[in-house]
Parts: C-alpha cells; structure tokens; sequence
C-alpha cells in the first residue's frame, strides 16, 4: 500500500500494538453490532442471522481481521494480545447466549438444548467457516457459504 516499515513505526511502538489496534478496533464493531441488535426488533433467529450477516461484511471487507483474531495460539504468550481476544470472544459469545436465551423464554428458540451449547456451536462453525475462507485465499464467496451455514442454524434451533 505504500507505506514503509519505519512510517508504521512512527504510528505504533511495535507489531503488538498494531495487533492490539487492530482488535480494539474489532472490538468496537462488535459494539456497535450489539447496540444495533438491541435497537431492532424481531425474533431471536433473526437477530443471530443480522449479526453473523455483520461479521461477515467485515470479515469480507477486512479480511486481516480474521488473522489476528482467529490466531490465539500464536499470540498465547503475548497477555495484551490473548486478553484482548478473550475479551472479544467472551463479548461475542455472551451477545449470543443473551439472543438465545430471550428466545428460548419466548418460544422461538428450542428449550432442549441448552443455550451455552448452542452459542458454542453458532461461534465454532463459523469461526472454521471464517478460517478455511481466509486459508483458501478467499476462493470462495464467504457471504453465501455464511447464509448457508445461518439458513441451516435456524432449521436446527
């Protein structure tokens, strides 16, 4: 793009604090995604189906999102970085558990199975969706593989 190596460092201290930045700035669209599902109505499966359909924008956009924020274990002995991606994951996963639950009460969201399983289920196989894109060199179209995978959520919950 353009920019040199010394210019980046005159901006960030070093490759941590451009990861960091990077997530935090994640962080912030995962924000905004929640506060937009807060303000719209509808049931549970659609606010799920609104928010992966958001992830998915940004991952397509953004793809070195999906890099940084899906390489944990490269990062597990740098705290700020793996702190940081716990805290998205933990944010993300309670968003989810929150949606279900209210569906679940509200009947529209199956009641047999229990709702941290199934926000485990909705995270894992979209994360390996998000991975296996972002490892084929994004040779597929991540935006209808995801509306398969929502589509296919909403018959089994």
């Amino acid at each position: 793009i353009g920019i040199t190596e010394p210019a980046i460092y005159r901006h960030f201290e070093s490759k941590t604090d451009i990861l960091n930045t990077i997530l935090n700035n994640f962080k912030e669209m995962i924000a905004m995604i929640t506060l937009m599902l807060a303000d719209t109505d509808g049931i549970a499966i659609d606010k799920i189906s609104l928010m992966f359909s958001k992830l998915l924008e940004i991952f397509n956009e953004q793809p070195t999102i999906i890099s940084v924020m899906f390489s944990e274990e490269i990062f597990k002995n740098e705290v700020s970085l793996k702190h940081n991606i716990c805290e998205i994951q933990d944010l993300h996963q309670l968003n989810i558990e929150t949606i279900l639950e209210t569906g679940q009460a509200n009947g529209n969201i199956r009641r047999d199975i229990d709702k941290n399983i199934l926000a485990l289920m909705l995270m894992g196989s979209f994360r390996l969706l998000a991975k296996r894109w972002d490892s084929s060199s994004h040779k597929f179209n991540l935006k209808l593989e995801g509306e398969k995978l929502i589509s296919s959520f909403k018959l089994i919950i």
